[in-house]
């Protein structure tokens, strides 16, 4: 990556106008992407990332700057118009660097290479044809394969020296299906920090003909009922209503400006006695998981709520300071183009005691949504409005007709006390998150939770 001592000058040179605190980070990063529709290759692109990003303090305040050269001439002078941003009394700032001892848990078995893009481009076909014959109602089927190679450096003024390399990967497939003018689509996905035994671990034609059955069930949907009734939200990418409606109000970035609803309310209870959430960057694998975050500190398993009660935040170094508090693994960005902030990685509701089954039969009338999609949530507020991609309405006990064009409408904070079940099948579905520091993968989480009078929206 870089030598040391110009690392060190580097960092020097940025401390020269008073800062009180100087952190470099170098990434050199190389994806590549294959798409297939159709049977044919449809896009492939790679490309290389290198850049050098230096950060500077001054108290609670920060300048960012990056260049993607790598002279020693253009990196000192990056740091000299990032610490003309700095106007502070001068001081002295001794360090030596310490390497920061990594273990990487993250094992791979079958390396990118091993496959040319040509014999990737066949899986791929192969996986989609699965979809298709399964039933003559698929009109198209996508695929994507994503694969990328991250190392990167973090050094800094405290005596921070920590590199790490890791190896990323995630298949997705869609489909549609078309029946007397009317068409719908479903998709999914799998990933995590694999080589390419990732394709090893899932059944590839039970995997598409799932996809396939999706698109062809929501051709027979009926239209949404709206109003107030209890929801059963389906275990996985169901929590990406945690994600967001609660998830990003933990993050610093918003706790700190007084942003978030969460704000000011450890110690209290936020949720329902049942439950315990966590972000854990430490799962083996996972697709969110990492190693060490962007400020060189060693990742962890957070405590966010227990039993109801708000026990932390994801906590970076900047609003650390403005918080009083130390940083505990969780600053992300995309790239060397953005500073980092606390952003979460694998963020989940833990298991409970109840099944699936259960909360079915003891549910008078209701919605079991099995499968989320987007939505859009106010931070502030935690206010959400998250679209179902597949619902059932639940009656006397029972599962009836599959419903379509379901919202879920609500603030994380009263969802999050309104659970009066959570099951016993907790599962991991791979996302991507957008925030101020770029879009970085994550993991949602959660078994299925059973939730009282949510509202609703429907198409009649």
């Amino acid at each position: 990556m870089l030598d040391r001592n110009l690392v060190k000058d580097i960092l020097n040179e940025a401390l020269s106008t008073g800062g009180d605190y100087a952190e470099v980070f170098v990434e050199n990063s190389f994806a590549s992407t294959l798409q297939t529709a159709e049977h044919k290759v449809k896009q492939s692109t790679s490309g290389l990332v290198f850049g050098v990003g230096i950060r500077i303090f001054s108290g609670v305040n920060s300048v960012y700057a990056y260049t993607n050269l790598s002279d020693r001439e253009s990196l000192l002078r990056t740091a000299q118009k990032a610490a003309r941003g700095i106007l502070a009394h001068k001081r002295d700032i001794v360090f030596d660097f310490v390497d920061v001892e990594i273990e990487n848990i993250h094992k791979i078995n079958k390396k990118f290479e091993e496959l040319n893009k040509s014999d990737k481009a066949d899986l791929m076909k192969k996986i989609s044809c699965y979809a298709y014959e399964s039933s003559p109602l698929i009109s198209r089927v996508d695929a994507t394969y994503l694969e990328k190679k991250r190392h990167t450096l973090v050094a800094n003024t405290l005596g921070v020296w920590a590199e790490d390399t890791l190896f990323r990967n995630r298949f997705s497939l869609s489909a549609i299906a078309a029946k007397d003018n009317l068409s719908e689509s479903a998709g999914n996905n799998f990933g995590g920090l694999y080589g390419l035994e990732l394709f090893d671990k899932y059944d590839h034609r039970e995997f598409a003909e799932k996809v396939a059955e999706d698109a062809v069930s929501k051709l027979s949907a009926e239209d949404c009922p709206s109003g107030k009734m209890d929801v059963i939200i389906g275990n996985g990418f169901g929590g990406v209503i945690f994600h967001e409606a609660c998830g990003h109000g933990l993050e610093a970035e918003a706790v700190a400006k007084n942003a978030s609803v969460f704000a000011g309310k450890l110690g209290q209870k936020v949720a329902s006695e049942l439950v315990t959430a966590y972000d854990d960057a430490t799962i083996p694998n996972a697709w969110g998981s990492i190693n060490i975050d962007d400020e060189g500190v060693k990742t962890q398993r957070k405590l966010l709520i227990e039993n109801g009660i708000l026990k932390g935040y994801m906590v970076d170094r900047l609003n650390g300071r403005r918080m009083e508090m130390e940083p505990n693994g969780c600053a992300r960005r995309q790239n060397y183009k953005f500073a980092p902030t606390s952003r979460m990685s694998n963020t989940f509701i833990a298991n409970g005691n109840s099944t699936l089954e259960e909360m079915i039969a003891n549910t008078e009338y209701g919605l079991f949504a099995q499968k989320m999609s987007g939505g859009s949530v106010n931070t502030a507020s935690g206010e959400f409005n998250f679209s179902v991609d597949k619902a059932f309405i639940v009656e006397k006990g029972k599962i009836k007709q599959q419903v379509k064009g379901a919202k879920l409408i609500g603030s994380g904070i009263e969802v999050l006390q309104q659970i009066d079940m959570v099951g016993n099948d907790m599962d991991l579905a791979c996302g991507m998150c957008g925030a101020s520091s770029g879009s970085i993968p994550t993991t949602v989480g959660e078994p299925a939770v059973r939730v009282r009078n949510i509202t609703v929206g429907g198409q009649r």
